[in-house]
């Protein structure tokens, strides 16, 4: 989700050093037929369902979420800043009757951690009621905003849903369907986004041409649902079915799916970094166990850079896969090095140099009976600004590992992304002004590798999955227009 910051608000100071995507989506569809259509007796059923699937997509967005239900055309929203636990609970899902579901969870960027853009964003307009969630981020938001508010639109927040909505509803007007609508509105919008929408009647899913978020279909009890992830599917006991394709609009009413094209160009750019990071290991992407697709990383990681040592450890969570891929390549041990305190999520973020010091120490402790005296093979899936890389191994020399090689299971960064991934620009890139001889020196490693983007496409290319490398070789798959002074787009109203 695209946000516009205050800058007058922030500070220069970096305060976290790892990935950040920015949302997940879930929706289930059942039958929601206003006055005068055949609806089935709704209940708390699809709100409950949608909460559990949220669940499992709660490492894609720990900032906000919400749900928004579809009683007969008539559409509530509950959501709210923090995580699912915080906003939502037996008695507040009791009261989210309806027939059908859309839900979000949500990261945000610094400064912009706001109410008004938490999603779903749900509205009125002149031919009914819409909600839409989606994960992504436009890259022609600001030139969309700008004439949507020379036309006298009014916008709540600072991120590029609430444009989403805009559009689809100018377009909606003049549109016999809302499907028609949202065909209209996505040769509008330009970039990444993995789409729900919920009106009176219809559940629809939309993807971009370029497919560089994942969205997934499944099957329960009957209903057709959707979610960023397949493991959000099997949490709920549904039976996953495909992913909704590049371009591709999937409506859902009263039980039935129709499957529609955009009329957009498809020319498929996954993003990379939900194999390497986001993504549950547990979930199929495209056809692509995530876990596969990790320790093949691993594996090639052995074979382009392996160095002599004695054991192989994780970053975890999201090396864990990647270091047993290597473990398996090279011959060496796998072994538990770093402890992870599961009560910090993806979002620590400390407001001091000295809380941030402290930090590694808080969510990754070493377990020093098995590192000491030990040649270590340290495996993470990125490094990015390489802070927290230092601190890590900062920590297993203290804990007595005699030398320290760090990996990592993703190139180097050298480009910012645009698509919905928190790659910052390249003045704060690490990889981007040093070699990996000069970053071993800096992060305090005898030898810092990182996996080639070459052996990447090699195996998600090569299992069918074309992806976008923009972050490492700077050759973006689509256009990006450039940004126009953001002028008073840049200060939103601030609420106390």
């Amino acid at each position: 989700m695209n946000v516009y910051h205050n800058h007058d608000y922030e500070t220069d100071e970096i305060p976290f050093d790892g990935l950040r995507e920015e949302c997940g989506v879930f929706g289930i569809a059942g039958s929601s037929a206003g006055p005068g259509g055949q609806a089935e007796e709704a209940d708390s059923f699809a709100a409950a369902m949608t909460y559990m699937g949220l669940f499992s997509l709660q490492h894609r967005g720990q900032e906000a979420c919400g749900i928004a239900v579809n009683d007969k055309g008539v559409i509530a929203c509950r959501k709210g800043q923090g995580l699912l636990t915080e906003v939502f609970d037996d008695k507040k899902i009791g009261k989210l009757v309806g027939a059908s579901a859309i839900g979000h969870v949500r990261y945000s960027t610094t400064g912009d951690s706001s109410v008004e853009n938490v999603q779903p964003v749900a509205v009125g307009h002149i031919k009914g009621n819409l909600a839409i969630a989606h994960n992504g981020n436009l890259v022609n938001a600001w030139a969309l905003r700008r004439e949507i508010e020379m036309r006298g639109g009014i916008f709540h927040g600072t991120g590029d849903s609430e444009i989403i909505a805009y559009a689809i509803v100018e377009e909606r007007i003049h549109s016999e369907s809302i499907e028609e609508a949202v065909m209209k509105a996505m040769r509008r919008i330009q970039g990444a986004y993995s789409l729900l929408a919920m009106s009176p009647r219809k559940v629809i899913a939309a993807r971009d041409p370029n497919g560089f978020r994942p969205l997934s279909i499944g099957t329960l009890d009957g209903k057709y649902i959707f979610a960023s992830e397949t493991c959000a599917i099997d949490a709920v006991g549904g039976v996953y079915l495909r992913d909704v394709e590049p371009g591709e609009i999937v409506v859902v009413e009263d039980g039935q799916l129709t499957s529609l094209g955009s009329g957009l160009r498809a020319q498929k750019s996954f993003c990379s970094f939900e194999f390497i990071y986001f993504s549950r290991p547990d979930s199929i992407i495209d056809g692509i166990g995530v876990d596969w697709a990790r320790r093949e990383m691993g594996k090639a990681l052995a074979r382009e850079c392996g160095v002599p040592a004695d054991i192989v450890v994780a970053v975890p969570d999201s090396g864990l896969s990647a270091a047993r891929g290597y473990a398996e390549e090279s011959g060496l041990p796998d072994t538990m090095g770093l402890v992870k305190n599961r009560y910090i999520g993806r979002t620590f973020i400390q407001p001091t140099q000295g809380a941030r010091e402290r930090e590694v120490r808080l969510k990754l402790n070493p377990l020093s009976a098995n590192v000491k005296g030990k040649r270590v093979v340290l495996i993470d899936d990125s490094i990015v600004r390489g802070t927290t890389s230092a601190r890590i191994v900062s920590a297993l020399r203290e804990a007595g590992a005699t030398e320290v090689h760090l990996m990592s299971s993703a190139p180097p960064f050298l480009h910012p992304c645009y698509f919905g991934t928190d790659v910052p620009d390249r003045a704060h890139l690490i990889a981007v002004n040093h070699t990996e001889e000069e970053l071993a020196e800096i992060l305090g490693a005898d030898s810092v590798s990182f996996l080639s983007h070459k052996s990447l496409s090699r195996i998600l290319e090569g299992a069918g999955c074309p992806i976008c490398k923009a972050c490492f070789t700077g050759d973006y798959p689509i256009e990006l227009p450039e940004e126009p002074d953001k002028g008073i787009f840049q200060r939103p109203i601030i609420f106390y």
